[in-house]
């Protein structure tokens, strides 16, 4: 991806070559940051209300200061005009300020798509599994993305796309940037919010698109042997939208006709219709 536009709270949009953090901001010294990741679609962030109410909560998680959810608002607006991609992702960070400040950073980044999403989108996912001990800030999007990065290096190295994150006792959570999701028959099953994992946007506007797809769902603490004898697997976030998943540990998967109808819907609620 491509940095195209930087705009700081109470700055403006500055350069995406210039400096926005002092090295002393304890978001880069300690992780005491927040941020969120959206799709934009024609130039219109999906669900913008829904990731800065998500942006709020997960400040009051890692006690950071109520972001300033209008500013953000004001200011995604702008970066995206200044990106000048209609089709973009949008990030909004809020950190904590430099140590003893007590005047917390934030920041909106809008970038470049990342590239061969549909083509990945059309092979499915080859997913490794990786035990998973969730910490106390599971639920939170916070910038401390230390060990969901490491989990996606392991799957990398065993010559997957993404890991799927499975707890001690077998219970499969997420990925370490998507909710999951699996079929059976006619009903979709994905992993309840009670468990530590993040409440997706995008994986409540597929709670709402299930029953207009004809399908069920299901919440709940599914172990991994379920989710391996699943009619299909799929992985849902805001970048890459509805991702279909075609092997589990070298175990085939089917690709099946509920990733593609959730994907055509979630562009429709976009306002966005269609596959590409």
């Amino acid at each position: 991806m491509t940095l195209l536009a930087v705009h700081r709270l109470g700055v403006g949009g500055v350069s995406p070559d210039a400096p926005v953090l002092h090295a002393d901001d304890e978001g880069f010294l300690r992780g005491r940051a927040v941020f969120e990741t959206i799709r934009v679609y024609g130039g219109s962030p999906f669900r913008l209300d829904a990731h800065l109410a998500r942006l709020g909560a997960s400040a009051a998680r890692v006690g950071l200061p109520e972001p300033d959810v209008a500013g953000f608002a004001a200011a995604a607006t702008e970066a995206i005009e200044a990106g000048g991609q209609a089709d973009a992702t949008l990030r909004l960070l809020w950190t904590s300020g430099r140590e003893g400040s007590g005047a917390p950073t934030g920041l909106v980044l809008v970038s470049s798509l990342p590239v061969g999403l549909d083509d990945l989108r059309a092979r499915g996912l080859r997913l490794a599994t990786v035990q998973w001990f969730p910490g106390t800030l599971a639920g939170a999007k916070s910038t401390s993305y230390a060990e969901n990065m490491a989990a996606v290096d392991e799957a990398m190295r065993r010559g997957c796309d993404d890991a799927l994150l499975v707890g001690p006792d077998g219970t499969v959570l997420e990925a370490p940037t998507s909710n999951v999701w699996f079929r059976e028959d006619d009903r979709l099953l994905t992993p309840s919010l009670a468990l530590p994992l993040l409440a997706g946007v995008t994986r409540a506007a597929v709670l709402e698109l299930a029953p207009e797809a004809g399908y069920e769902v299901e919440e709940g603490t599914f172990e991994l042997e379920r989710v391996l004898d699943a009619d299909e697997v799929f992985l849902t976030s805001s970048v890459r939208e509805v991702m279909p998943a075609a092997s589990i540990d070298g175990q085939p998967v089917e690709l099946g006709p509920a990733a593609e109808a959730l994907q055509r819907g979630l562009r429709g609620l976009a306002g966005y219709p269609g596959q590409g």
